[in-house]
């Protein structure tokens, strides 16, 4: 049975972890080392670390805070921002990464994803994608018959770049199934608006990857609690929960989401306190 994962993101900023609503109003939330190993000690799948500034600032990732972190970790370790080449990937890789996420670039170079699933595999490629719901009346207003949504209907997603900063044309679900087929290996599916909200995931945008993709969907931004998990999983159909602030702030542990999860039929890896 396919087990799905808890995983645990540290958004990074000048080597710090940090937490904000829709990508603004961050705040300083510890180590990103000490933070990772507490949650693998919980029970945490994954850990993803992203430095969120990198790609803002055209500067390349903070490999000595990724060599720290990945040197104390036994589970998975994600890493993205600040990837402007296939040879960084290669570096963050060589750092200790087992996965790089890739968002900005591969909405410059697409072929990228293709280069780097041939070079190391598709299974250390995740297409990292940022999307915020938009209204096709208020794109058709702006720029006119020339703005159609490529899903249909007036609410479609658009795809953001530069850590939620840029808009681009690109609607979210027909990226997602482009990147799929460009050798991405996993795709980490964030909702912008709901991003820190902690009201639940956009089950909308969730489900419309999944229908549209074979590779396994991470869900991310607008976890509260354990049921919001529950509903991407089984609702939407996602194979990853990432969260971020309920854990830094200790609402919550991974090891009591996962017992939640587990009474409600998800199927989860079992902590170390679950005996």
């Amino acid at each position: 049975m396919l087990l799905n994962r808890i995983i645990v993101c540290l958004d990074v900023r000048d080597g710090r972890v940090v937490k904000g609503v829709s990508f603004r109003d961050l705040r300083d939330m510890g180590d990103p080392v000490e933070l990772a190993t507490r949650y693998e000690a919980e029970g945490a799948d994954e850990i993803v670390f992203l430095d969120i500034s990198a790609s803002l600032e055209g500067r390349r990732t903070l490999l000595d805070v990724v060599r720290r972190t990945a040197e104390r970790l036994f589970i998975p370790l994600t890493v993205g921002g600040g990837i402007h080449e296939v040879e960084d990937i290669g570096y963050a890789l060589r750092a200790g990464a087992d996965k790089v996420s890739v968002n900005t670039v591969a909405v410059k170079r697409p072929d990228l994803l293709s280069e780097a699933s041939r070079r190391f595999g598709s299974q250390c490629v995740v297409a990292s994608i940022d999307a915020r719901v938009e209204k096709r009346s208020i794109e058709l207003a702006v720029y006119g018959e020339g703005a159609a949504s490529e899903t249909g209907g007036d609410r479609w997603f658009r795809v953001f770049t530069h850590g939620g900063q840029k808009g681009t044309e690109l609607d979210a679900v027909a990226w997602a199934s482009r990147c799929a087929a460009m050798g991405a290996g996993e795709l980490l599916l964030t909702s912008i608006d709901q991003d820190g909200r902690r009201t639940g995931y956009d089950l909308e945008l969730t489900a419309r990857v999944v229908e549209n993709v074979k590779v396994p969907v991470i869900a991310s931004g607008g976890a509260g609690r354990a049921e919001h998990m529950r509903d991407a999983f089984l609702l939407a159909g996602a194979n990853g929960a990432l969260a971020a602030g309920i854990f830094h702030d200790g609402t919550t542990t991974v090891a009591e989401v996962k017992r939640k999860l587990a009474a409600a039929g998800v199927p989860v890896r079992r902590t170390q306190d679950d005996g």
